[in-house]
């Protein structure tokens, strides 16, 4: 399969991570034949006014985003509206890493006084559906909302040790209970896309917090696959983290959906390199021969788009979660989006209609948290290339026009204590 870059036509590995999605999306997406003024075609594009407000007595929520490319502008234009005149407790932002992220981020640091929590990312989500290049986010303030951001830098030393000093500095600071209170809390991360540290991260912290409930993204680079930052005092990092965890006497709904289910068809991992995310058996076979074997198909098969329409699915309790395949690789063994060990049974999954899984979960969001304020959602990447490939941007904008959604396209989505893919994880907080 031929792999592209973003800026030609050459066929080569992007940074640590090959693109490798089906030529002909690349093909559209590259040179921009379904991208128009930073919006991918048939989304909508938003302008810098469109900023959104929600206020009660509990609970302020201001919703702002740019797509201007100058970052002292789209910096202003984003203040103006999640800020403007107002203090705010926290500001949640999402950015396109095409920016000059050097200005971006002393533009950012210059502007804004209260905490910033966001990430790079390979799209950004409003309340009017999906845009490209530009910044998306949202103000919050209430008296019953406590953030305790934390930077994780050095992401292969963050172990047992150091999670236990990262906990006990946040469990001193604690305004509404002196524990960790599931009820009460619930965590956000965003992390380095290509740092193949997410599901350590991720694991750590949720023992560490005891069972608080966390979600979070992957930090992505416009498929670009070179370099995938989180921001933190003025400068966009590389190997790091930003981990806050959210105090609240608000009401919160935390979530995870995908749009697939399992088949009948199982299998076993039988060799693996977990580090890597490398799957060289099933079944005690080649992994790629047993794969395009159990899906009745030839290896040659064996492609982006099959692996986005089966991919594997773990069973953790009563929960499926996705485990997706990147590529095959020369010596036949298969790179996944996830980690991955030998003495695993996984299922094949099969897709199911996204438009209506996504329309479900929001009613389910609603029936939750009667009157949401804001709903911060990371989204798979893999999800957003689907809703771009089968045409389903208006249905998926129509959706989310006036929901009060603000999110990312992520490099790989985290839920409590598990690293998934092609999943939509996120939390509603309402008044």
């Amino acid at each position: 399969m031929t792999i592209y870059t973003l800026d030609g036509w050459t066929e080569s590995t992007i940074g640590r991570s090959p693109c490798i999605f089906s030529d002909d999306l690349c093909r559209r997406l590259i040179t921009g034949h379904s991208v128009e003024h930073g919006v991918a075609k048939g989304m909508e594009p938003l302008g810098g006014d469109a900023g959104m407000n929600t206020e009660s007595g509990r609970l302020s929520v201001k919703i702002g985003q740019t797509t201007s490319r100058d970052e002292q502008q789209a910096v202003c234009e984003f203040y103006s509206q999640v800020c403007g005149e107002h203090n705010m407790d926290v500001v949640i932002f999402f950015c396109s890493s095409l920016y000059d992220l050097v200005k971006l981020g002393t533009e950012l640091k210059r502007k804004f006084t209260c905490p910033l929590i966001g990430c790079t990312t390979s799209g950004e989500i409003s309340p009017k559906g999906y845009q490209e290049g530009g910044i998306v986010g949202a103000g919050l303030t209430s008296s019953e909302l406590k953030v305790h951001p934390r930077l994780i830098s050095s992401l292969d030393r963050f172990g047992s040790s150091r999670v236990r000093e990262f906990a006990d500095g946040i469990r001193k600071e604690l305004s509404f209970s002196t524990k960790f209170d599931t009820n009460t809390m619930f965590g956000f991360l965003t992390i380095d896309g290509l740092s193949m540290f997410a599901e350590q991260v991720i694991s750590l912290l949720y023992s560490g917090l005891d069972g608080v409930s966390i979600i979070g993204g992957s930090a992505g680079d416009d498929l670009r696959f070179a370099q995938t930052m989180v921001y933190w005092d003025g400068q966009f990092l590389p190997d790091a983290a930003v981990f806050s965890l959210l105090e609240t006497t608000l009401p919160f709904y935390v979530f995870k959906t995908q749009h697939f289910g399992p088949t009948e068809k199982k299998l076993v991992i039988t060799a693996a390199d977990p580090s890597r995310r490398i799957v060289s058996e099933i079944n005690a076979e080649p992994a790629a021969e047993e794969f395009a074997r159990i899906l009745d198909i030839p290896v040659s098969g064996l492609n982006s788009t099959i692996f986005s329409q089966y991919p594997l699915m773990l069973k953790i309790g009563d929960s499926w979660y996705v485990r997706s395949i990147q590529k095959v690789n020369e010596d036949g063994s298969l790179s996944l989006f996830s980690a991955i060990d030998a003495g695993l049974v996984l299922t094949v999954g099969q897709g199911e209609n996204l438009v209506a899984n996504l329309e479900n979960t929001l009613g389910r969001i609603h029936q939750e948290v009667a009157n949401p304020r804001l709903i911060i959602g990371c989204d798979c990447i893999l999800r957003k290339l689907e809703i771009v490939e089968k045409g389903l941007a208006k249905e998926v904008d129509n959706l989310l026009v006036g929901t009060s959604f603000v999110g990312f396209s992520t490099y790989g989505e985290q839920y409590d204590c598990v690293h998934v893919n092609q999943t939509l994880t996120g939390v509603a907080i309402g008044e």
